[in-house]
């Protein structure tokens, strides 16, 4: 996979991309990761990338031809690149959505800056607007990095495991159930017993139980859409019944 990313402060993804598992998928060849100030495309000699917006109001907006250009710049005439643009008015960003990007050959990130975009590169230039959260960053490094770390790692051969990621939370439709490691107990609190019983049908009903009941009483808006079994909801009538003893 081929990710590209466009921002006024390149250094800041240094120490992110150099560092892990995005340093990892690299040297496995698995991502070609490559940061462009789109500064230099500002075709000015002040280097100017934002003006003020028509029509009046506070702050600066960023301007179309810098953006433009440096994606023409990075396109790879053999692939279809995603252009994504991170902004809190996009999509709220999901694990759905890091396994479709996952599937992609080229992905190229727009971080801005400053009060905004000009409307037009939002119309004809980016392919996906993406939101990591109901919140404002000052710009979208930070939220590139935590897309790109969650796409990278979906990528074959890039975990060590190959099923590390299939029980994450939100691959599955629910939160991860608990773990555990050695030692078994300390300072008196135990490994659950049926995790040390070696019987792998009732370890993993125990961890799809737990798993609901986790997502069940943390992120019920998780459940929604989420299609349960009858044994689920046999599970969900116990934890109601557990909730209201311990009330």
């Amino acid at each position: 996979m081929q990710i590209d990313v466009l921002s006024l402060f390149p250094e800041m993804f240094e120490g992110v991309f150099g560092s892990s598992i995005l340093k990892k998928a690299q040297e496995k060849d698995a991502v070609s990761l490559k940061v462009t100030d789109f500064r230099a495309f500002s075709g000015n000699k002040h280097n100017q990338v934002d003006d003020y917006p028509y029509g009046g109001g506070a702050g600066m907006v960023l301007k179309p031809e810098p953006l433009f250009r440096a994606v023409e710049s990075v396109r790879d005439d053999q692939k279809t690149p995603r252009i994504i643009l991170m902004c809190p008015q996009g999509e709220r960003y999901t694990q759905a959505k890091a396994e479709e990007l996952a599937k992609e050959e080229h992905l190229i990130f727009l971080c801005g800056h400053y009060e905004g975009y000009d409307e037009r590169i939002r119309e004809f230039l980016v392919t996906d607007e993406i939101s990591i959260g109901d919140f404002v960053l000052t710009g979208g490094e930070l939220a590139a990095m935590t897309v790109i770390d969650s796409v990278v790692r979906l990528l074959p051969e890039v975990l060590g495991n190959k099923q590390s990621h299939i029980g994450d939370s939100f691959s599955t439709g629910l939160l991860e159930h608990p773990q555990y490691t050695r030692p078994v107990e300390f300072e008196g609190m135990m490994v659950p017993e049926v995790l040390r019983s070696g019987d792998h049908a009732k370890i993993d009903e125990w961890r799809k139980k737990e798993s609901l009941y986790r997502t069940w009483s943390r992120r019920p808006d998780l459940l929604t859409d989420y299609v349960l079994t009858e044994k689920e909801q046999q599970w969900i009538k116990e934890f109601v019944t557990r909730k209201n003893l311990d009330s």
